[in-house]
């Protein structure tokens, strides 16, 4: 059954006229009245819909039974990297959505070859968010991660909350470093991670210790130098428990 994320109030029962994202999206697949939906609003559960009425430029359907249905991962991980060039980003937001990241945070930091500012920043982030929410769709997800405005490095760190009880992990090919899966072992799973990752580049020594000093353990994944985008989505399945 085709499935579409609604930004909407969804109450069983209730007519409802898609939002104009969702309905080209119906348009676009040239479903007909009668033909039934699924529906989620990103924030847990999902509704079957009935199509009523196909317009020229708007698709009204009837909200259906609610079910319950949580396909997310054990433990809530969330990812903040040095944005990696080109497309790639794209290609780790999408699938980090399709493994259950719980939120993306992208980051300016020393190495990083992508840069934005402003408008184009702000685009970038929406442009990120949809992907999420397309791969969501696809995949089963629920529950969309939220991705973060762009924010520089030693600022975001700044802004993280005290005593939030998160583990935070490091990925880092330091020598000494301790196995991501030695330190997950000892953590319980209710337990939600935050995984900082650098670009290309990695984490220059300045950024690399202002993180050690805001309490993230430095782990790696094994001997191998991954791409930036492969480390992150690495860490993210090992640390979802299932």
């Amino acid at each position: 059954m085709p499935r579409f994320f609604c930004a909407a109030a969804l109450v069983q029962g209730q007519p409802l006229a898609l939002p104009a994202a969702t309905a080209r999206h119906v348009q676009v697949l040239r479903l007909q009245p009668g033909q039934c939906i699924t529906l989620f609003d990103g924030e847990g559960g999902e509704w079957d819909a009935t199509i009523t009425r196909m317009g020229r430029n708007d698709v009204e359907v009837t909200v259906g039974a609610h079910h319950a249905t949580e396909r997310e991962p054990r433990r809530a991980v969330h990812l903040a990297m040095g944005m990696p060039a080109n497309e790639r980003m794209d290609w780790l937001v999408e699938k980090a959505a399709e493994l259950g990241a719980a939120s993306l945070q992208p980051l300016h930091t020393a190495h990083s070859v992508l840069r934005l500012n402003g408008e184009r920043a702000a685009k970038k982030q929406m442009h990120w968010q949809s992907v999420a929410v397309a791969a969501c769709e696809q995949c089963g997800g629920n529950r969309v991660p939220a991705v973060h405005p762009v924010v520089d490095f030693a600022a975001w760190l700044k802004a993280l909350p005290a005593g939030d009880g998160a583990l935070r992990c490091l990925l880092s090919l330091a020598d000494g470093t301790r196995p991501l899966h030695q330190v997950l072992v000892e953590t319980p799973l209710e337990t939600s991670v935050c995984f900082l990752s650098g670009p290309e580049g990695g984490l220059n020594p300045q950024e690399d210790a202002l993180a050690r000093a805001a309490g993230f353990v430095p782990v790696t994944l094994g001997p191998r130098v991954l791409r930036a985008e492969t480390a992150a989505l690495a860490a993210l399945v090992l640390a979802a428990g299932g």
